[in-house]
This record gives structure tokens, C-alpha cells and sequence, in this order.
């Protein structure tokens, strides 16, 4: 058994916080990964707009040029402009896929920049927006579902927690996220960092590389065998991205058999609060949590408290 973690003091919070939405606002849906189906699309967005919300949608969110909705140039575009219009309050990725990586250095981070804060929403392969907006824009985002993906646009209905945690996320605070395995106990407060960990591994080297100093970090997965995950977390581990992590909350790993042993095998000699089995990923519920913002690992109710500053302005 475990001995219980060090606490690891809180570091300042770096990342800006946008405003919550309010009804009446005006969101983007574009698409920088794999093409959404349109069926999907459309109810997700009936479903926004049901909560009061003005959608708009990319120029070219059904654009196809094999496994990624439309050329680098035409994703990064749609992005860009819906990032730097001011009457959007906010933009959400349509699904994750691939193609993310491919767009980040086509964006023009200066005019993103000058464009202030929003609140980006995504998870999957969306990870690499999540990491060059924390990089490139200080700005925190939200990890969770996604309008064409199955938790929000199903035939029969969003999935309920889903969308309740979603809600709350866009318009206020969501509650607590509790998973059901304890790895290493302890309690931590830092911010939140990481997200899908093939994308954070595919993005070693790069200047979007994961930095976990001082973070918690959120891992996640989908259809990855055991070494595989092992190759990816050795990989993060020789590189020094997770050097000097404050603790870990691992989402979901659906199809990927049992990867807890290899996962306590590779963070628990950490020594870092580590809980698991968070609905954050891909599995059903799918729910929110926003990467930037401080948060809280609390081992003794196997939590992870989101977005416990002020809501907006945050540094």
C-alpha cells in the first residue's frame, strides 16, 4: 500500500479564465480534426441553440480531403476567423479525429492574441488546440464533449449527465468530477493541465509539448493496448514533461483492456496524488473540465474540482 502523498504547494494560475456564456451569445462551430457527420452535426447544433444560444458554423465545417474536414489551410482558417470575430463569445470543436497537430503552426497567434480571451471547448485530438492556446494564448479551455460527437448529438437525446455537466460548464460551474480508484492517496490544488495522451505524446519535441511542473496532469485514452500506453507515458516520462507534476486524474480508457497496473506501475514511484476512473474522455457520461483554471485532487473523495478561481480574468 501506498504511503500517502507530500502536498505539493499550489503554484500561481497562469491562464487566463473567459467569461461563462450567457444566453443570447454567439458560438462558433468549426471543424479543425476529422470531418463531423452531418446528421450529428445538425442536431448538436439544434441542441446549443436550444440552450438560447446563437450558432454559427465554419465556412467550411463539411469540407472532406480524406480523414480531415477539408485542407490544413481551410481548417486553420475557420478557426482563426471565428477565434478573431468579435461577436463570438465562443468556439467549439465540432469532433476530435486527427488533423489538429497539422493546423497549429498555419495560425496567426498575433492576431489570435490581440483578439482577447473566449472560451475554446473540445477534447481528443483536440488536445493540441488545448496546449498551443495554453502556449501561445494563456488562455484556460474546457475539455469535454463536443457537438457531433455521440454523448450530445445521439438520435434519442444528449446523454443526461453529459449535458448537465456541459451546461454548467458553459454557463456557470460544474460540479466536482468523481472517479473510483485511488492509486496514491494525498490532496493537491494546482492547475490543470494535459488531456488525450496520445496527442501529448505526439507533441514531445514540439513547442506545445506538455509542462507538468507545478500541474495536474489529466490522461486519458481510447483503444490503446496496455504497452502502448506504457510506450507513450515512457516517453513523456524520458522527455522530463512530466517532471515536477503536482498530481494526476485519469479519465477514461475505453478499449483499452486493463491499463491500470502499467499506469500505477509508471506514476505511482511519483509520488503525487493519483486518482482514476474519471468520466473525463471518452467514455459515457462525458464530462468537463477546464484546463488552465486551478483545480483540486482530493484523494479521500477521489475528486477533481475544476475552475476554483474567479471565473473570469484569472492570471
Amino acid at each position: 500500500m501506498n504511503e500517502p502523498a507530500t502536498p505539493v504547494p499550489a503554484p500561481q494560475v497562469g491562464a487566463v479564465v473567459p467569461a461563462r456564456l450567457r444566453p443570447g451569445d454567439v458560438v462558433a462551430v468549426v471543424a479543425p480534426c476529422g470531418p463531423p457527420d452531418r446528421e450529428r452535426l445538425a442536431r448538436g447544433v439544434r441542441i446549443l441553440r436550444e440552450l438560447g444560444l446563437e450558432v454559427v458554423t465554419g465556412a467550411h465545417v463539411f469540407d472532406r480531403d480524406r480523414y480531415l474536414a477539408g485542407s490544413d489551410a481551410a481548417r486553420a482558417a475557420d478557426l482563426q476567423e471565428a477565434w478573431c470575430d468579435p461577436e463570438v463569445a465562443a468556439v467549439l470543436c465540432a469532433r476530435g479525429g486527427y488533423g489538429a497537430t497539422r493546423i497549429l503552426d498555419l495560425l496567426d497567434w498575433d492576431a489570435m492574441r490581440a483578439a482577447g480571451p473566449k472560451t475554446l471547448a473540445g477534447s481528443s485530438d483536440v488536445t493540441a488546440l488545448h496546449r498551443a492556446f495554453a502556449v501561445m494564448l494563456g488562455v484556460a479551455s474546457w475539455f469535454g464533449p463536443m457537438p457531433a460527437c455521440s454523448t450530445i448529438s445521439d438520435p434519442g437525446g444528449p446523454e443526461p449527465r453529459t449535458f448537465e455537466h456541459l451546461t454548467a460548464a458553459l454557463f456557470g460551474t460544474p460540479s466536482p468530477v468523481t472517479g473510483d480508484r485511488v492509486i496514491v492517496p494525498g490532496r493537491v490544488e494546482a492547475p490543470v493541465t494535459g488531456g488525450n495522451l496520445t496527442l501529448l505524446a505526439a507533441l514531445c519535441g514540439t513547442p506545445y509539448e506538455l509542462r507538468a511542473r507545478g500541474r495536474i496532469v489529466l490522461l486519458e485514452d481510447v483503444a490503446e493496448a496496455p504497452y502502448r500506453i506504457d510506450r507513450m507515458l515512457t516517453q513523456l516520462l524520458m522527455s522530463g514533461a512530466l517532471d515536477g507534476a503536482a498530481g494526476f486524474a485519469l479519465g477514461s480508457w475505453v478499449g483499452c483492456g486493463d491499463p491500470y497496473p502499467v499506469l500505477e506501475e509508471r506514476l505511482a514511484p511519483l509520488g503525487v496524488p493519483v486518482i482514476a476512473g474519471l468520466p473525463i474522455g471518452h467514455g459515457t457520461p462525458q464530462l468537463s473540465v477546464l484546463l488552465g483554471a486551478l483545480g483540486a485532487i482530493d484523494a479521500q473523495s477521489c475528486s477533481l474540482t475544476g475552475s476554483i478561481t474567479t471565473p473570469v480574468g484569472a492570471v
